[in-house]
């Protein structure tokens, strides 16, 4: 990075990180290339102010997917986000699936040394219809449920909750009545004959700009997060041994070899027939009826390395 810019480094102090080792070895690493200021934020109020006591300071990340999502969610408050000026993020949570998919090392030592050697890449978000931001992906149904279960599990089983919070999930759901449009189209599996048009129940709808969910589940395994499409991913496997079968072809990686899973690209999906449960970056919550998301194409950029 050029010049040496004075950093900002954000720590989600609600996750538990303020203070440990990790932190400290950001801090020591991010010194190594200019002044760096310490936030350490428990909520979006913590993080607007932060950012406004810091306005021309470069914004460093230190966390997961969950805190990426937060701190690109208040640049985007704030008028910051944009693609001339990157953001670098220290992977520092229990699943770092976008820095999985850039390639960011899991080591905060390593991490802050990658934000200074680094290059920008320009990224694509997706945005719902309230104007709210995935920076990796968005999935209803079974991996919502599943990720709340992780969620509850993962202080005392790190990344091993997420399959555990899988498998709990995955025994008792018989889907959901959606509706899955992709730029304006009913998803439809021509070769299988069968369509999510509403009329028959769907485990799991998945809108992908980042490749894994889940700590490292490839959901979307060939998804780019800078080639201006999503791909989607619609699963009808709702019947207890499809459920299980599904289950053990995605820890595999040969889910979409499986003739109840589609997997679509496009630019907008809507899903109705709700309510269905959505995790949005480790963030849960509900399409209540209808919702959608639309990828805004090259919206921001973050430190990679060359």
């Amino acid at each position: 990075m050029s010049g040496n810019p004075e950093m900002l480094l954000v720590v989600n102090r609600a996750a538990g990180t303020a203070q440990d080792d990790r932190v400290e070895a950001a801090v020591a690493g991010l010194r190594e290339g200019g002044d760096v200021a310490v936030a350490a934020t428990a909520d979006a109020d913590d993080l607007d102010e932060a950012l406004a006591a810091h306005p021309r300071h470069r914004v460093v990340v230190l966390g997961g997917d969950g805190s990426v999502h937060a701190v690109v969610a208040a640049l985007d408050r704030a008028g910051r986000l944009s693609a001339d000026d990157p953001v670098g993020i220290i992977a520092c949570g229990t699943g770092n699936d976008l820095a999985r998919t850039l390639g960011l090392p899991l080591d905060p030592a390593d991490g802050a040394a990658a934000v200074l050697a680094g290059v920008p890449r320009r990224l694509d978000l997706l945005r719902d219809d309230a104007g709210a931001v995935v920076v990796n992906a968005v999935h209803a149904g079974v991996g919502a449920e599943a990720a709340a279960e992780a969620h509850r599990l993962k202080q005392r089983l790190g990344a091993v909750a997420y399959p555990v919070g899988a498998a709990i999930a995955g025994l008792g759901d018989t889907g959901w009545p959606l509706r899955v449009e992709v730029d304006g189209r009913v998803a439809v599996h021509e070769k299988e004959g069968w369509a999510a048009d509403g009329e028959q129940p769907v485990l799991m709808v998945g809108v992908c700009n980042g490749a894994t969910i889940g700590g490292g589940t490839a959901l979307a395994p060939d998804a780019r997060p800078d080639d201006g499409l999503a791909d989607v991913v619609v699963c009808a496997a709702t019947g207890p041994v499809a459920r299980a079968a599904y289950a053990a072809a995605l820890t595999a990686g040969r889910h979409l070899e499986r003739p109840d899973v589609l997997l679509l690209r496009g630019r907008e999906v809507r899903i109705s027939g709700g309510p269905v449960p959505v995790d949005a970056d480790g963030e849960l919550g509900e399409v209540p009826g209808a919702g959608g998301w639309r990828l805004a194409h090259h919206a921001w950029s973050v430190l990679v390395p060359r």
